[in-house]
């Protein structure tokens, strides 16, 4: 063969994306509206002995943070490593909301086809526009029926292909409503439970005691709190089974020791004070890593992690991803220019976790950033957040406004109760009044008061510590093009 034309078979190779090991599956789990309330994360009352197990095969991360407590907001994050004011899917998707992510947005699953993967979802996906964020395969299943979730999912992982996989796994558990019947939040089912004569498949449910559920300090301990509290961990117990049965699936087709497993939720749990907030109660999430390859298990891990992260991470997982410059490599994916991009690397607002899994506590990872916008479409009440082991700041930029309930939150009891008894009535640290009108920052010494009870914005002494993080969050807002940076030069 003439020289020529061996140059250009090895210039046409190299074109070519390598393909990953075929050992290197991944599945990533993710719940809908679960906060760490889990027996791995010290919660006595949770009955989540699966996910106990897969944290006790891997690893545990202490400080895991949604950027947005709001489902499709949230989930445009962990799919493509950019805030979403950035990816442009700033709330709901679904109906007359309308939001969705802008066309030059690439996606997990879109890179992961690119790097030699076959991709699959099953259950809740909520993002938009299809052709990016495009898996593969659309496994069906009631999303409410997490083992049938996984039962479904065995004939793509058991498939004869020389290609590893990347499975998302998302229930509809335990958010609220979307019962057999689309119950309102007023009926007792609200969290799409049923007694054990009608559960779904292969689901043995798993009733509370709602005098002994554990009352998070950010909502008021009351019967009716206690009365949604015992739902929601029934519907947490039924999500526990489902991982339980994909774990099963995985080692009966013997793709359990060279699968990544990641578990986690797109937020915190949906009540007042939780999801829709940036409150700790919204945004802290569990957040579970099961790596084959890792020696060490059953660490914890006192990084702080952000869903930014993980488009990083799953791609250096799969061989994609440069560190140096924290964008996927070139044959994955470049800024196309244009239509506000500027043509070169595509770059994640994150990085990738992978190098520190295994450790306690790396250096490094002490700061999480928030951003909110919307969640349904009446309910613009923008907020950033900068966030580090010490402070915690909260931009409320539409602070004039009362905030904005989501209609299942509005309805709640545990948030009626306290609502019809007036202004001054107690929720969890705040007044109802305070819980609806807030000011227009919101400081906290998050190390001494992880609960967010006293603001300090107003604290002549702290007024330092208030211009110190103003600017951080201004930074932030200026690195990830953030529109609403405008908002400090004219409100």
């Amino acid at each position: 063969m003439k020289l020529g034309n061996r140059i250009l078979l090895i210039l046409a190779a190299l074109a070519v994306v390598a393909l990953p090991a075929a050992e290197k599956n991944i599945v990533f789990v993710i719940a809908d509206d679960l906060s760490p309330t889990l027996g791995c994360y010290g919660d006595m009352a949770a009955v989540t002995p699966n996910i106990d197990r897969l944290a006790a095969d891997g690893t545990l991360f202490r400080y895991a943070f949604a950027t947005t407590a709001s489902c499709s907001a949230s989930r445009s994050v962990i799919l493509t490593g950019l805030h979403n004011h950035r990816n442009g899917h700033y709330g709901h998707l679904h109906s007359y909301h309308k939001f969705s992510s802008f066309p030059w947005v690439k996606t997990l699953p879109v890179l992961l086809a690119k790097a030699g993967y076959r991709t699959a979802r099953v259950g809740k996906h909520h993002n938009g526009p299809e052709d990016v964020y495009f898996f593969e395969t659309k496994i069906k299943a009631n999303s409410r029926s997490p083992v049938e979730m996984a039962n479904n999912c065995e004939a793509f992982i058991e498939a004869d292909d020389k290609k590893p996989f990347f499975l998302y796994y998302a229930t509809s558990d335990p958010h609220r409503g979307g019962g057999e019947a689309n119950e309102l939040p007023h009926k007792p089912n609200r969290f799409g439970n049923k007694p054990n004569k009608g559960a779904h498949p292969g689901v043995k449910e798993v009733f509370y005691d709602p005098a002994k559920v554990t009352v998070p300090p950010f909502l008021p301990d009351t019967p009716e709190t206690r009365a949604e509290l015992a739902q929601y961990y029934q519907s947490t117990s039924r999500v526990d089974q489902g991982l339980g049965r994909l774990m099963e699936i995985l080692k009966k087709n013997g793709k359990w020791e060279n699968t990544i497993i990641i578990f986690t939720s797109d937020h915190g749990m949906a009540f007042a004070g939780g999801k829709t907030t940036v409150y700790e109660g919204g945004l802290r999430v569990p957040f579970i890593v099961r790596n084959p390859y890792q020696k060490e298990r059953g660490n914890t891990n006192n990084a702080m992690l952000s869903f930014v992260d993980i488009v990083p991470t799953l791609i250096d997982f799969a061989g994609g991803y440069d560190a140096k410059t924290g964008a996927a490599k070139p044959e994955l994916a470049m800024m196309p220019g244009g239509r506000g991009t500027k043509k070169g690397p595509y770059k994640f607002h994150g990085r990738s976790f992978l190098p520190i899994v295994a450790e306690k506590n790396p250096k490094g990872w002490d700061r999480i950033n928030a951003s909110h916008t919307f969640h349904e479409i009446q309910m613009y009440y923008p907020m950033r957040v900068v966030r580090d082991r010490k402070y915690k700041l909260i931009w409320n930029i539409a602070h004039p406004l009362p905030y904005p309930f989501a209609s299942d939150l509005w309805a709640a009891p545990s948030w009626q109760a306290q609502w019809k008894k007036g202004q001054s009535a107690s929720y969890g640290k705040k007044t109802v009044r305070e819980y609806i009108h807030r000011p227009q920052f919101e400081l906290f010494d998050i190390s001494a008061d992880p609960n967010e009870a006293v603001n300090l914005a107003t604290d002549a002494k702290y007024a330092k510590v208030l211009e110190e993080y103003k600017a951080k969050l201004k930074k932030f807002q200026k690195d990830t093009q953030d529109p609403w940076v405008l908002k400090w030069r004219y409100e």
